[in-house]
């Protein structure tokens, strides 16, 4: 199995403030509300507990053609709530309406590659991280551009996330186009109204591999905060389903069926579990081992455009060992 790691720096905290409050994200951030502190928070296993989700986030969270809601946080959301033997509801919401939905009570909980950031966790709490990603620019095959040369460029990328506020903070000389959707954004890069994005890696690999990405890749390196882009749960604070969700995470990752899960869509290249291997630590109950590492550390490690992308596909192809 291949494992990739980049390591990046650069990545600024926005100042903490009524504006940088609404944006955080996986690679999503959103806006927030305070909690009514006068009014009870907790939800009970015994509840239905509701759960909303951002559906056009492939693979993480979409809808099929029937209009199901599908993806990888659907599946681990499915089994959390087995774990427990709890009845869930998933719920489809916009990605500006989670973190106020959440607070107004219209919903329990929000898992929706949500990353855990300081300024979320003024106004909600985080399960421990389900998941870790960073961002990647990506234009087209020929095209000379890397993340410093984005001057006067034209660079598309979702509003209130870590992408737009990376592009923000720090290439703040680029022309930055914000979309309400990656699709969007995705949409605007193949029709020539913009010259690059910068995506979720993983969301941005997944385009990458589909007919409408055929003509792009990767450039540059991976981008990945100090907090290695962790996503959670995230739920009103105080409420006590926390504490809950994280006994069923680490249930699902002692009992061996996160790995099952996690595999199945990206294989273990983008996990902590990855990061235990490249270092030659096995995890518990994994037995696992890795074939070869490709490792890249420092602000100034530098990768081949396309070397991302061959590292995810030479995971996705390698053949399941049964012990």
């Amino acid at each position: 199995m291949t494992y990739l790691s980049i390591s990046l720096k650069s990545v600024l905290l926005a100042t903490l403030g009524a504006s940088a409050i609404a944006l955080s994200g996986c690679n999503k951030p959103a806006e927030t509300t305070a909690t009514d502190a006068t009014e009870p928070a907790a939800t009970s296993v015994s509840d239905t507990i509701r759960i909303a989700t951002e559906s056009s986030y492939k693979p993480f969270s979409y809808t099929d053609a029937s209009g199901k809601l599908i993806g990888y946080e659907i599946d681990l959301t499915n089994a959390l709530c087995e774990q427990m033997k709890a009845k869930c509801e998933i719920i489809s919401q916009d990605w500006d309406g989670l973190i106020p939905g959440l607070n107004a009570k219209k919903f329990d909980a929000i898992i929706a590659g949500m990353s855990i950031t300081p300024e979320r966790q003024q106004v909600v709490d985080f399960t421990d991280p389900y998941f870790h990603s960073g961002i990647i620019l990506i234009a087209k095959k020929g095209e000379n551009l890397t993340i410093d040369t984005l001057k006067g460029v034209s660079v598309g990328t979702q509003r209130s996330t870590v992408s737009s506020q990376y592009l923000q903070d720090n290439h703040p000389e680029a022309d930055i186009k914000l979309y309400d959707t990656q699709e969007s954004a995705n949409l605007d890069l193949t029709s020539g109204r913009v010259k690059a994005i910068l995506a979720d890696k993983v969301i941005g690999l997944d385009w990458l591999k589909t007919p409408a990405g055929a003509d792009y890749e990767v450039k540059g390196q991976e981008i990945s905060s100090d907090n290695g882009d962790a996503m959670g749960i995230a739920f009103r604070k105080g409420d006590p389903l926390v504490a809950k969700f994280n006994s069923a995470l680490a249930e699902l990752k002692a009992n061996g069926k996160y790995d099952e899960i996690t595999d199945s869509y990206f294989g273990t290249s983008t996990t902590l579990a990855a990061h235990a291997m490249a270092t030659h630590v096995t995890e518990p109950d994994q037995g696992k081992d890795v074939d070869s590492v490709v490792v890249v550390e420092g602000n100034d490690a530098k990768v081949d455009d396309q070397q991302l992308i061959n590292a995810e596909e030479n995971t996705e192809e390698q053949p399941e060992v049964m012990d």
